[in-house]
């Protein structure tokens, strides 16, 4: 199973989320409600891929980001922003990608998750 790490700090959106994943029974999934504790969550799970909010209190999802990159166990972990942030349109648009950086628009359906979630862990740098 695929290992995967969704920050954001609506706590029923993550519980959601991890139901739904774990449902397939192709991943485990592990959620932290708090971004200043989502860098220290990614090393001790060693997820396949990170869903990061980008707006949350304390410390947002652009420096989770900044932090995930710059350290070594993790600067090669996948991040995925999962957002309301930007809407549908304007990430189909863009193909997903956004200032370089791969985006989902909330709300998302399963099926578009778990497509997207494939296609960015297929794409991960071997450690």
């Amino acid at each position: 199973m695929k290992k995967i790490l969704l920050i954001d700090d609506e706590e029923n959106f993550t519980k959601l989320v991890k139901s739904n994943l774990e449902g397939t029974g192709r991943y485990e999934v592990k959620t932290e409600n708090s971004g200043s504790r989502g860098f220290a969550a990614a090393k001790d799970f060693k997820p396949d891929l990170i869903l990061l909010d980008v707006m949350m209190p304390e410390i947002d999802g652009g420096e989770v980001c900044y932090q995930l990159e710059n350290d070594e166990e993790t600067m090669n972990i996948p991040v995925v922003f999962l957002t309301a942030a930007v809407d549908r349109q304007e990430v189909e648009k863009n193909r997903g990608i956004i200032g370089g950086r791969s985006f989902i628009a909330k709300p998302v359906s399963l099926e578009k998750l778990v497509d997207f979630i494939e296609k960015n862990i297929r794409g991960r740098v071997s450690q």
